[in-house]
């Protein structure tokens, strides 16, 4: 879950809603890329910046934010 943006609206905090654990952008990424959240979650170059996305499953009730 998104817990903080920027003034400009990039997701810059999360936390995780299984264990409670915030973290930031960088960090999301870095266990993204180590396979802990699975195939739900990747990244992608947004303005240059690498954003966490969930990946599209038909459901717009389960996106970050």
């Amino acid at each position: 879950t998104v817990i903080k943006e920027s003034e400009t609206g990039r997701n810059e905090r999360f936390r995780d809603t299984r264990t409670g654990k915030e973290m930031t952008r960088n960090q999301f990424i870095k266990a993204i890329d180590k396979g802990v959240y699975g195939n739900d979650y990747y990244h992608r170059k947004i303005n240059g910046v690498e954003t966490p996305a969930s990946k599209p499953d038909g459901n717009s009730r389960n996106n970050l934010g």
